[in-house]
């Protein structure tokens, strides 16, 4: 049996601190489905396909990543691809409060998923995607807090 695992998120954009908690989970899953979805909450500046690409672009030559774009409940789409893991990079104490109450929620919708909390390493723990967009859009460079083959 495969060790699956769903890395959900709007990832707009994918920052060196989510290329970071997937380098931390690759040793442990036999698959990683980096999930793009569509958080009606964020405001988006790129578009799915855009981000698709980048991400893509980071795992070209790794095998045991893929990028997929999905709607509706994370449990759902993990049931589609027979994953039993989702997993959530925690960079503080209120990551960690919002978190362990949408992984409860998970679990009680199915019980077969088990989330798995990776702490952010302490020198990206500042890195938000919602902060690297308002950079962004007040002209400033976001280079540093992009994987290097993300290139706007």
């Amino acid at each position: 049996m495969n060790k699956i695992a769903v890395f959900p998120g709007s990832f707009s954009p994918f920052t060196i601190g989510h290329q970071a908690i997937v380098k931390k989970a690759i040793p442990i899953f036999d698959k990683i489905i980096i999930a793009i979805g569509e958080n009606k909450e964020k405001k988006q500046n790129f578009s799915i396909e855009r981000r698709k690409k980048w991400i893509k672009s980071v795992y070209q030559n790794n095998e045991k990543v893929k990028v997929e774009e999905y709607n509706g409940l994370t449990v759902d789409f993990c049931k589609k691809n027979n994953a039993n893991y989702i997993i959530r990079g925690i960079r503080n104490s209120d990551d960690y409060r919002f978190e362990k109450n949408i992984a409860l929620m998970n679990k009680d919708i199915n019980k077969n998923i088990e989330t798995i909390f990776f702490l952010t390493d302490k020198n990206l723990s500042h890195i938000s995607s919602t902060i690297v967009r308002d950079i962004l859009r007040n002209g400033g460079d976001i280079s540093n807090f992009l994987p290097e083959e993300i290139k706007l």
